[in-house]
């Protein structure tokens, strides 16, 4: 799956979806056998979520938040697993994938400011780059013009099992049934918000991962990639 790249055209691949619906590891995976840049737009929410968590700041009123932003830091690096994220020179790879965050996230990237602010960076990022973006909003928001758009979906309970494997990982308990309800309520959250809510760009390809390999989704996005 090798794309054809031109020192004129910079080729660009979102992919939307809900949580859980598998677009960090699908992102991964084609960002690889692409080599293009890959940029987790998730988890920079995560890592502004960790940051507000630890400073006891979630509750704050979002001017104070905004005062916070520009004390933020995020990067990526890459190591041999693929990246790290870092946070104000520390890696929080692991720590934004707990619990603690997973429950606060959605409330945190629907504020305005903090919303606005990543989505000027994420912009930043991606400019003149040949890259693979997953989200809620970049095909809608963030790249609207960006060559390849899929929406990644699966059903709730499908979503919720991925998520109970990622968790059992970092060691932490939850029932399948809770999960499916937090999942619920961050869709909710994620679709109904103000800014840049969740939802499927008008020219997104639609992939349904409920029953498909990792194997499989990958195939189906290699067709609609121009090769050489």
């Amino acid at each position: 799956m090798k794309y054809l790249k031109s020192k004129t055209h910079h080729y660009q691949i979102t992919i939307d979806g809900p949580a859980g619906s598998g677009k960090s590891t699908i992102a991964k995976l084609l960002t690889r056998e692409l080599g293009f840049l890959y940029i987790d737009s998730g988890a920079m929410y995560r890592a502004v979520t960790l940051y507000l968590t630890e400073k006891n700041l979630l509750n704050k009123s979002e001017k104070i938040i905004k005062s916070h932003l520009k004390k933020i830091k995020i990067n990526f690096r890459k190591n041999k697993n693929g990246h790290i994220v870092i946070l104000n020179n520390k890696d929080i790879s692991k720590k934004i994938r707990s619990q603690i965050v997973n429950k606060s996230v959605s409330e945190v990237s629907a504020k305005k400011n903090i919303r606005q602010e990543m989505v000027k960076r994420q912009k930043k990022l991606a400019k003149d780059q040949f890259v693979v973006m997953d989200g809620r909003d970049i095909g809608t928001t963030v790249l609207p013009n960006a060559e390849l758009k899929i929406y990644l979906t699966a059903s709730p309970y499908i979503r919720a099992v991925r998520r109970k494997k990622d968790l059992t990982k970092l060691s932490e308990k939850i029932s399948a049934t809770e999960l499916i309800k937090q999942i619920q309520k961050r869709d909710n959250i994620d679709s109904s918000r103000t800014i840049s809510p969740l939802s499927k760009a008008h020219d997104a390809i639609v992939i349904d991962s409920t029953n498909l390999t990792i194997s499989e989704v990958l195939k189906q996005i290699s067709l609609l990639l121009p090769v050489k």
